[in-house]
């Protein structure tokens, strides 16, 4: 079996006396897209943040191809194709839509500026924003600043795709264009981790859910079949009812 493009090799993270994590480990198999749910607060972000750097592990090792990255920059990584969402948008307010692009490409996706150009706009394009690309960042609305970071996150060239809520807010519309977005995206052949509370939305997308709870991951499997368990249902409250729909 090949390596995993991205792995967490026995993380464990806490603030105080909250255990986030707790000797975690977790594969990423190149071209797979795998999500993770859990209650608020369970530590989906800080997961995030350790993988990208913004956040350092107590103990343990994040690997990117097989080599150690746990003492590397998060602008290191993000050069290396590690690319991330933000669950609160975080864009350059003061520049345009298609600035906030070429910025992402050209520093985080090591692209001549010029050479992004055409680049930017087709992922525009992608995410419904190319009618905006002259806007100021700043004086959209939250739904279009949440479609702004992931067209950020695409326009680094990533190799590996953190998603932080990319769903949520979204009608069902614009749900059903993000799920053929992120099809889209995996068909180039970009491994994804998506964290999301619009189960729907993504199951419809994953190969693999896995559910973390207290430090943990007590469910790794088929999503359908994680989505279904008593255990899921019990801990993760709402995930039953919606579980009925799929």
């Amino acid at each position: 079996m090949p390596a995993p493009i991205l792995a967490l090799d026995k993380i464990s993270k806490r603030f105080g006396a909250i255990v986030i994590a707790d000797a975690i480990d977790l594969a990423l198999a190149e071209g797979e897209a795998l999500g993770i749910i859990g209650p608020n607060g369970a530590g989906k972000t800080t997961l995030f943040g350790i993988v990208s750097g913004t956040l350092a592990p107590d103990s343990g090792r994040v690997l990117y191809g097989g080599a150690d990255i746990t003492g590397t920059t998060p602008a290191r990584r993000c050069a290396m194709g590690i690319g991330r969402s933000f669950q609160i948008p975080l864009p350059f307010v003061g520049m345009s839509v298609f600035e906030n692009l070429v910025v992402a490409a050209a520093f985080g996706g090591r692209r001549r500026e010029r050479d992004a150009y055409e680049r930017c706009m087709e992922i525009l394009e992608r995410c419904g924003l190319a009618g905006k690309a002259n806007r100021i960042a700043g004086s959209l609305t939250l739904l279009d600043r949440k479609r702004l970071e992931l067209a950020r996150a695409l326009a680094t060239d990533p190799r590996v795709l953190l998603l932080d809520e990319v769903a949520g807010g979204l009608t069902e519309r614009e749900c059903q264009s993000l799920i053929e977005l992120i099809g889209e995206v995996r068909r180039q052949g970009v491994s994804i981790i998506w964290i999301e509370h619009v189960v729907h939305a993504l199951v419809a997308s994953i190969d693999r859910l896995l559910v973390l709870h207290n430090g943990a991951f007590i469910a790794d499997g088929d999503p359908q079949t994680v989505i279904r368990s008593p255990q899921v249902a019990e801990i993760y409250m709402g995930i039953e009812a919606d579980a009925e729909s799929f």
